[in-house]
């Protein structure tokens, strides 16, 4: 399918692996311009020597001045920006919410909250000089099922789900999309951290907590990240340019967390 996207400038928050890396890979061989952004040095080489052709930044978009940094060399590279992908976050505690500390709460909503924010305060005037604009947010589908010892993590994924959509409203009249993509339970050593995590807080054993995991999808398996980056390719596409302002599950239909 042609996604339409040859030549669109693309901003990835944390680009350089996982589903970011993904859902960079995917725009880049639909002929779009990547820019990612990244904390993991290691993944930011490996993304570069992929991609020389491509730009790839250290920034920590928990930190509103390396966000300022990352933006002001986009708008000197390009001039403009045509898709925000944010998809910058972390995994936060697994434990109740009496052990959580203040610590961990504040910097999982800062990387996962925040960090939305800092980067659509500065990419939005971008966006508006595009002919064809869109912006999509990872949030979860613990954004919209409740989620025992992970309080922090779906607090802010549920916000994310208020940001775009009251930004889909707020910036419809500049022609912009907004929306979000809720994966599931994503293959890869991610979701292997949480379900061992959730196994020891629960007693339980790995196996038995990842056979748990799969059960709650009515398709029974996991999801894959390049699963994610084609939803975020085809919102982003021409194919998608009345869908705005929506919460897109792509899980299996997962239906507990």
């Amino acid at each position: 399918m042609d996604f339409g996207l040859a030549g669109r400038r693309v901003l990835v928050t944390a680009g350089a692996a996982g589903i970011g890396r993904a859902i960079a890979d995917g725009f880049i061989a639909a002929g779009a311009k990547v820019h990612v952004c990244d904390i993991a040095d290691d993944a930011l080489a490996d993304f570069r020597e992929a991609h020389p052709e491509h730009r790839a930044t250290r920034t920590d978009v928990a930190e509103r001045a390396q966000v300022d940094g990352l933006f002001d060399a986009i708008e000197a590279d390009w001039g403009a920006l045509d898709i925000l992908v944010n998809n910058a976050g972390i995994a936060g505690p697994t434990k109740p919410v009496e052990e959580i500390s203040d610590a961990e709460w504040h910097r999982t909503i800062a990387v996962n909250l925040d960090s939305h924010f800092f980067c659509l305060h500065r990419a939005v005037p971008l966006l508006k000089r595009s002919q064809d604009a869109s912006i999509v947010a990872l949030s979860s589908v613990a954004g919209r099922l409740g989620y025992a010892y992970r309080l922090p993590y779906a607090a802010a994924k549920w916000a994310v789900v208020g940001m775009v959509k009251s930004l889909a409203i707020e910036l419809g009249e500049h022609g912009i999309r907004v929306n979000a993509i809720q994966p599931g339970v994503v293959q890869g050593p991610r979701i292997e951290a949480v379900i061992s995590a959730r196994a020891d807080t629960l007693g339980v054993s790995y196996d038995a907590m990842e056979a748990e995991y799969r059960d709650k999808a009515s398709l029974k398996r996991m999801v894959t990240a390049e699963d994610i980056a084609n939803t975020a390719l085809f919102l982003c596409s021409t194919a998608g340019r009345n869908i705005s302002g929506q919460a897109v599950s792509v899980c299996g239909n997962l239906t507990a967390l």
